[in-house]
């Protein structure tokens, strides 16, 4: 199912507050659902400014990237005063303190600077946005810093970015003039050099360029992050953005120049602790379960909950099956080997809503993994969009092989969970995207019989499959079977 999944079924378009699992192949700096164009101005060639030194006395700017390091940008108001005047009157007011990164792509840049962390947010200091428009002399090399934008610098705003890129070939390069434009002989002789993203020069503003700290950026784009948005799947987090002065300090403007920077041993790469798994922690006298009969199948599905790990999903889904919220309802997607997903009134993954005013943010836990049985929420792009459909996952059983395959995709996998992979099976690269907040320890047999049902193109099923009745109740004693092969009815 990996490598189905990875072919073509996890990048199906899906309805609002289904699975939104295609990867992101973006390869610009977005702020907004428009994509951006890159420039094809006639290339002059005039002198590139990015590593001219600061003066003494000049402003720069302090970045400070929590359990990473300090950077320091060196600024240009000379080719790009709105986009300097915005940026240094934000920092002042203590504007990006406390933001997100919330796009990370390795080898091409790391964004940031939206208060509401999903890309769509932000406002300049005149407020909306505002066009910093581009400079010839300010390209996209490798420490550059530029406001992403949502199809022209007419619509910059609070969201910057800081390029990391590769060292394009003098082939890649020519290729790259041919289909968006010439680029100019001073601008090549630099991107063969130290590297960068020469395809969005003209489409950007570039207003800074990177004097110290380069390190901290190169680190930091080797976070783990969500597939489908390249969200990190841990915070990371804008401490503090600071307006200071150039006081004569070493200038690094390469990676380089960093001696102790060793890209095979980056600092909190994987973001990813080698912790417990708690799927298979047994419930306990007097907790609350929660007991799910489906129409025409024997016996119940029995299901673990972890407030401690997933608070608001745990009260969401207790709440609404105390209400009666999901009796009667179907399980309008089913793909074999994979998952079920069900909790819409509308039974067609469009409809549906949480216990809070609006959807709600049910966040993730390294704790709890997409292992066979458990119970999450379906979202349309992020767990800021969590209502009540959910899932139960089936997946399948992964080998060394396989395990080592979706590694190879960018996936870190640690010890503990290859371990359960490898033991009861799931969808491992669904972790990190969505919110875990609860395990099938009786009746996982019901689940995979419904997961063989007979669908139509759109993965409902011809015949309804039915959520009799869902009840919440304490624990006394039932029997524990986690793993699919403790159940003599499984269905291959």
């Amino acid at each position: 199912m990996f490598r189905k999944i990875i072919a073509g079924v996890f990048c199906i378009v899906m309805a609002a507050s289904a699975f939104t699992s295609c990867g992101s192949t973006d390869t610009k700096p977005t702020a907004g659902s428009s994509v951006a164009q890159s420039g094809t101005q006639a290339a002059e060639n005039v002198d590139i400014a990015n590593f001219t030194a600061p003066e003494k006395g000049d402003t720069i700017i302090e970045m400070t990237i929590k359990d990473y390091g300090t950077v320091k940008f060196r600024l240009f108001p000379e080719y790009a005063d709105k986009g300097v005047e915005n940026f240094v009157e934000l920092a002042k007011k203590g504007y990006y303190d406390g933001l997100t990164f919330h796009r990370v792509i390795k080898d091409f840049m790391i964004q940031g600077g939206d208060p509401e962390g999903t890309g769509r947010g932000g406002e300049c200091i005149w407020g909306g946005s505002f066009d910093g428009g581009t400079d010839p002399h300010l390209i996209h090399v490798a420490g550059a810093l530029a406001y992403a934008n949502s199809g022209s610098t007419s619509t910059d705003g609070s969201q910057f970015y800081i390029v990391t890129g590769t060292v394009p070939t003098e082939e890649s390069l020519a290729s790259l003039s041919e289909t968006s434009g010439p680029i100019s002989d001073n601008a090549k002789e630099l991107y063969t050099k130290v590297g960068g993203a020469p395809w969005l020069d003209g489409g950007y503003t570039v207003f800074g360029q990177v004097i110290d700290g380069l390190d901290v950026v190169f680190k930091v784009q080797h976070v783990v992050v969500d597939k489908s948005s390249s969200k990190p799947l841990k915070d990371l987090i804008i401490e503090s953005v600071k307006v200071g002065q150039y006081n004569g300090e070493e200038i690094r403007w390469y990676i380089t120049d960093y001696d102790e920077f060793d890209p095979e041993e980056i600092v909190q790469a994987s973001g990813k602790e080698n912790i417990d798994i708690a799927n298979f922690t047994a419930p306990k006298e007097g907790e609350k379960i929660v007991s799910m009969k489906l129409k025409g199948y024997d016996g119940e599905v029995k299901i673990k909950l972890f407030p401690e790990y997933a608070e608001q999903g745990v009260e969401n889904f207790i709440t609404l099956a105390e209400r009666g919220y999901y009796d009667g309802l179907t399980f309008h997607r089913v793909i074999k080997d994979f998952m079920v997903q069900g909790g819409d009134p509308k039974g067609d993954g469009t409809g549906g809503e949480s216990i809070y005013e609006k959807g709600f943010d049910g966040g993730t836990d390294p704790h709890l993994i997409h292992a066979a049985g458990a119970v999450a929420y379906a979202n349309s792009g992020s767990t800021a969009t969590n209502g009540s459909q959910f899932y139960i996952v089936t997946g399948e059983v992964y080998d060394a092989d396989m395990l080592k395959e979706i590694e190879d995709y960018g996936y870190t996998l640690t010890e503990n969970e290859k371990s359960v992979y490898g033991e009861y099976g799931g969808s491992p690269w669904l972790d990190g995207g969505y919110t875990v907040f609860g395990q099938v320890f009786d009746g996982l047999d019901i689940i995979f019989e419904v997961q063989n049902t007979e669908t139509d193109n759109n993965d409902k099923p011809k015949t309804d499959v039915v959520i009799e009745k869902m009840t919440v109740s304490e624990y006394k004693d039932e029997p524990v079977r986690w793993n699919i092969s403790e159940y003599k009815k499984n269905e291959e």
